[in-house]
Order: structure tokens, then C-alpha cells, then sequence
């Protein structure tokens, strides 16, 4: 069962408006581009402004899966995750695109990568979802990671994400829920402060804990949803993805009435999102 369904829509959609405000802009250098602050689209990229990636069509499939099955069924939600691979589900076009090499492989022979370098953020940006599960364990974090990013640092990564996403459903002010979350991690302690550091100490790549740390601090260092989103992917290199991460948490904390209406109207075939959202 799940808990604070009222609320999962505004995280889902901040999932796909930071997708989309930031595709335009993925793995151009920081600065290298005009400020992103509405959504464009790419002059080297073939689809329209307000286009989505992998990042919200498998969180789509996570949220579709945890609705119909009322809590985690890994096999399920693998199938969905394969069905995106294979046919294009949950996506705008009907073909997926974008997908990361460890998603793909894991998904292609059956098990989740645990080596070290398999440590890019594919499932932490699909894994906010899970804070909506009543009684969510951390293995069943663990093993929705696991699906396709096994290794411990992204499972790590993915249980402070969510735990800090659960605080804010449980009442704790954003930052209180970033700081706590972080805390109780060992690896991941020092983002308590990580408010602290100047832009040009943060790193904004694909590496998962490049991209909680970079998620973190757009959040912590603005009080707003749309500020947050565009410190996100002006960030430069991995612009959706962690356009996505900060997204989906700026979304369950301020809310549907804090998405800017222009970035809310640009974003494409909103439909499929209220499809998954209505899967109960």
C-alpha cells in the first residue's frame, strides 16, 4: 500500500519538468550555453521543447508498478522496465532513447551491475517513488536499485534520497530532511554542509554520488522550486538527470501550485504521466 498518494503527483512532475528543462542542455560544459530558465529545444537534439527521457519514463514504470501491485513486485517492475527498453513504453514518441549503458545491461541479461564502475545515476533518478510505500524496508530500496545498479554506492545513494524524501512526506522542512537523511549515512554525511561550497566545487556529472551531491545543493541553497530547477540544469554535463533528481524533491516539497504554469504548459503528452498516476 501506499501513503500520501495526494502527493506523489507533484514529485512525479518534478521528475519530468527537470527532465525536460535540462535535455536540451545534457553533457554541454557548464556556462558554455545562455541560461536555460523556460523550455527550449536543442539545436542538436530532434525533439520538440518539453520533451522528457529515460529519467521520467522509468520513473513512470516505477510509480505505474507500485500502483497496480500496491507496493514493490520486483519482477513486475522489471517488466516494466524492459517493455520502455524493448517497445518504448512510457515514453512521448513510442521509442525510448537516451538509455544509460549500465541500464541496458543489466536489464538485457537479467541482474544488476555491482562493479564500480557501474556508478552512474540510473536508478536514482527513478527511485523517488519508493517514499510513498507504507513500511518501505531499505532492502526493498536496495533491490528496486538493484534491478539495474546493484553496487552498494548507488544503493547508498538511493537510501538517502529516499529517506530524506520520506522526511519531508512525515512533516520536516526541506532542509531539516536533507541534512537528517544525509547524517545517517556515512558515505554521504558530509552533504549536510555541502550548502556551504561555492558553484564551482560542485560537480555535476553522471556518477551517482556527483549527482546526489549536485541534487543537494541546488535544494539547499534555494527556497523555491523553479530557483531550484534552474540551478539544476544550468549546472552543465548531466542537465536532465539531475535536473530530475532535484526536480522530483522540489516538487514533494513545495508542491504543484509552485510549478511555474509556463514550464507545466510546454511539457509534452502529459497524459501518459496521469495514465501511470491514475493506475490503482
Amino acid at each position: 500500500m501506499l501513503r500520501h498518494v495526494n502527493r506523489l503527483q507533484s514529485a512525479v512532475y518534478g521528475i519530468a519538468i527537470g527532465d525536460a528543462l535540462g535535455l536540451p542542455v545534457q553533457f554541454m560544459p557548464r556556462d558554455s550555453y545562455p541560461e536555460v530558465t523556460e523550455m527550449i529545444k536543442s539545436e542538436k537534439l530532434p525533439w520538440p521543447a518539453g520533451t522528457w527521457s529515460d529519467d521520467t519514463s522509468l520513473t513512470l514504470a516505477t510509480v505505474d508498478s507500485l500502483l497496480t501491485c500496491e507496493g514493490v513486485d520486483i519482477p513486475d517492475m522489471r517488466a516494466r522496465f524492459m517493455d520502455w527498453m524493448d517497445n518504448g513504453a512510457y515514453t512521448q514518441d513510442g521509442e525510448a532513447f537516451d538509455q544509460g549503458f549500465t541500464t541496458v545491461h543489466a536489464l538485457t541479461h537479467g541482474c544488476g551491475c555491482t562493479n564500480e564502475q557501474s556508478n552512474g545515476n540510473g536508478s536514482l533518478m527513478r527511485i523517488l517513488p519508493l517514499a510513498f510505500v507504507k513500511n518501505l524496508s531499505d532492502e526493498q530500496i536496495a533491490q528496486v536499485s538493484g534491478i539495474t545498479h546493484a553496487h552498494p554506492l548507488s544503493v547508498e545513494a538511493c537510501t538517502v534520497y529516499v529517506h530524506a524524501a520520506q522526511l519531508v512526506l512525515d512533516g520536516f522542512s526541506l532542509t531539516e530532511a536533507l541534512e537528517t537523511a544525509s547524517l545517517s549515512s556515512e558515505i554521504f554525511s558530509y552533504l549536510a554542509d555541502i550548502s556551504s561550497r561555492k558553484r564551482n566545487e560542485i560537480r555535476s556529472t553522471g556518477y551517482v554520488k556527483d549527482s546526489l551531491e549536485a541534487s543537494f545543493w541546488c535544494l539547499l541553497t534555494t527556497d523555491n522550486f523553479r530557483d531550484a530547477l534552474i540551478r539544476a540544469v544550468n549546472l552543465g554535463d548531466d542537465t536532465d538527470t539531475i535536473g530530475a533528481i532535484t526536480g522530483g524533491m522540489a516538487g514533494l516539497a513545495y508542491g504543484m501550485e509552485s510549478v511555474p504554469d509556463s514550464w507545466m504548459n510546454a511539457l509534452r503528452k502529459k497524459e501518459i504521466i496521469e495514465r501511470c498516476l491514475a493506475s490503482q
